[in-house]
C-alpha cells in the first residue's frame, strides 16, 4: 500500500520539476517563444490548483478509492498525450489534463493516510510521502537533462507512462475500499462553489504567473478578480445546505495554524529555488554544473530528512516538532541574510541544509496535525486544502519574492546585475523571508494557546 500511495506522491511532483527542464527544447522543437512554451507549466499548476479542493470534496463524497484510480489513470493517459503531441496546443491540452490527475492524486493519496494507517504510525508515512515529493522534485532536472540529451525531450513525459501504469495497479490490488459518505450525511456536490472557487484560484494562480515576477496591469487586473470571486464563494457556502467547503471548519486552530504556516513556508522555500541560482552565479561566480550541484542540496537533504522527521512527530509530538521547523527555518534564512559572499559556496549551502532539514520536519509534523484527527467524511476537503495552502504559497513566493529580490538588488534585469547588486537582493529577500515564517511561528503560538484543552482535534 506504501508502495502505491509514494507513486502517487512522486508522479505529480516529477511531472512539475521535469518540465521545467524541457522548455527549451520545446521551444526549439515547435519553433515557438519563451511566453508560449511557458504555458506547458502555467496548465498543469493552473489545473492542479484550481480543482484540487474538489476533487478532495467529491472523493468524500463518492468515495476516495475510486476517484484516486480515477486520477492516476488520468494523469498516465495525459502523460502518453504530452509524449506523442504533434504540436504545443496539444501538448499545452495535455499538460491541464495531467494537472487534473494530479489534483485527484495529491488531494486524495494524504486522505488515505488518516483512513488506511494507525494513529501512532501517522508521522512517519507522512514523512515517508514527504520524502517521494522531494524525490520528485529533486530527480526532474537531473533525469530530465539527461533523457533529453540522449532521446529528446518527448522522452521526459513517456518514461513516467509506466511508471503511471504500475501505480495504477497497485493502487487497484492494494488501496482499501473506501465507504462514501452515507446519504444521508451526502448532500449535493457543490457545483456552484467548485466553479467560483475554480474561477477565483485560477486568477490567482494566472496573476502570479502572467507577468514573473513583475506584476503589470494584467497582473492588478487578475488579483482584483481573484479578490471579487473569493467574495462570492464565501457568500455562496454560507448559503448552501452542503457546501463544498464548511467555512465553519476554519475555527479550528490546528487547521487555521496549519493551512496559514504551510502557506507561508512554501513562499519562504521557493525563495531559495528563485535567488538560489542567481547568488550562485553571479554573486560567487559559480560555473553552471556548480549551481546545479549546489542547489540539489537542499531537495537531497529534505529527502533523506523526511522519513526521521515523521518517526520524531509520531515520539515526540507534531505540535513539538512543527515549532522545532519553523525555528530551525527562521535560522536557516536568517544565517542566509546574514552571510558575507566571502564565505562562498559551503556559507551558502550550510544554512540551505538547515533550511531544508527543517522543512522536511515541518511539513511531516505540520501535515500529521492537520490530518490526524480529520472525521472520515472531511478528510478528502481537508487534505485538498493542505495541497492548495501549499501550492498558493510556492506560486506566491515565486512571484512575490521574485520581486523583492529584483526590488533589492535595485535592477531591473537581475541577469545583468553586479555581483554585490544580487548579494544585497539576496540578503533582504531572506530577511523577508525569516520575517514570513516568524509571523507563521507566531500564528501557531497564539492559534495553539487559544486552542480548546480537549486533545481531540475536530476539523
Amino acid at each position: 500500500m506504501l508502495t502505491a500511495l509514494s507513486l502517487s506522491v512522486l508522479l505529480p511532483s516529477l511531472g512539475i520539476s521535469i518540465a521545467n527542464i524541457g522548455l527549451p527544447a520545446v521551444a526549439t522543437a515547435f519553433d515557438a517563444g519563451f511566453h508560449e512554451v511557458q504555458w506547458v507549466v502555467i496548465a498543469y499548476l493552473l489545473v492542479l490548483t484550481a480543482s484540487i479542493v474538489g476533487v478532495g470534496r467529491l472523493g468524500d463524497l463518492t468515495g476516495r478509492r475510486r476517484l484516486l484510480l480515477v486520477g492516476v489513470g488520468v494523469f498516465t493517459f495525459a502523460t502518453l498525450v504530452c509524449g506523442l503531441a504533434p504540436n504545443l496546443p496539444v501538448l499545452i491540452a495535455g499538460r491541464a489534463l495531467q494537472g487534473a490527475g494530479a489534483a485527484c492524486m495529491m488531494a486524495l493519496t494524504t486522505a488515505f493516510v488518516g483512513e488506511a494507517v494507525p494513529a501512532n504510525r501517522t508521522g512517519r508515512v507522512m514523512g515517508l510521502l514527504g520524502t517521494m515529493s522531494a524525490v520528485g522534485t529533486a530527480l526532474g532536472p537531473s533525469l530530465g537533462g539527461v533523457l533529453i540529451a540522449a532521446f529528446g525531450w518527448r522522452a521526459i513525459f513517456l518514461v513516467t507512462v509506466p511508471l503511471g501504469v504500475l501505480a495504477l495497479v497497485l493502487a487497484f490490488r492494494v488501496l482499501p475500499g473506501s465507504a462514501p459518505t452515507p446519504g444521508s450525511a451526502r448532500g449535493r456536490f457543490d457545483l456552484t462553489g467548485m466553479a467560483l472557487l475554480a474561477i477565483t484560484l485560477g486568477a490567482y494562480a494566472l496573476a502570479m504567473t502572467a507577468d514573473g515576477t513583475r506584476f503589470g496591469a494584467l497582473g492588478v487586473g487578475l488579483l482584483v478578480a481573484s479578490g471579487v470571486g473569493l467574495v462570492l464563494f464565501v457568500a455562496t457556502e454560507r448559503r448552501v445546505s452542503s457546501p463544498l467547503v464548511d467555512l465553519s471548519m476554519f475555527r479550528d486552530p490546528v487547521l487555521a495554524a496549519g493551512l496559514t504556516t504551510s502557506a507561508l513556508v512554501s513562499t519562504v522555500m521557493m525563495t531559495t529555488l528563485v535567488v538560489g541560482p542567481f547568488h550562485l552565479a553571479l554573486a560567487l561566480g559559480l560555473d553552471p554544473a556548480l549551481v546545479g550541484l549546489v542547489m540539489s542540496a537542499g531537495p537531497a537533504v529534505s529527502a533523506l530528512v523526511g522519513v526521521p522527521a515523521g518517526r520524531a512527530t509520531d515520539r515526540f509530538g507534531s505540535g513539538v516538532v512543527v515549532v522545532v521547523g519553523l525555528a530551525g527555518i527562521i535560522g536557516g534564512a536568517a544565517v542566509l541574510a546574514l552571510m558575507p559572499v566571502a564565505a562562498g559556496a559551503v556559507g551558502y549551502v550550510l544554512p540551505l541544509v538547515v533550511v531544508t532539514a527543517s522543512y522536511a520536519m515541518f511539513q511531516a509534523a505540520n501535515n500529521t496535525a492537520v490530518m490526524k484527527d480529520v472525521p472520515p467524511q472531511r478528510r478528502g476537503v481537508v487534505s485538498g486544502l493542505l495541497n492548495l495552502s501549499r501550492n498558493l504559497g510556492l506560486m506566491t513566493g515565486a512571484s512575490v519574492m521574485g520581486a523583492v529580490f529584483a526590488f533589492a538588488a535595485g535592477t531591473g534585469d537581475v541577469t545583468a546585475a553586479a555581483s554585490a547588486e544580487v548579494a544585497r537582493g539576496t540578503r533582504w529577500t531572506f530577511t523577508v523571508a525569516a520575517v514570513l515564517v516568524a509571523l507563521g511561528l507566531a500564528v501557531v503560538l497564539i492559534l495553539r494557546l487559544r486552542a480548546r484543552p480537549s486533545p481531540a482535534h475536530h476539523a
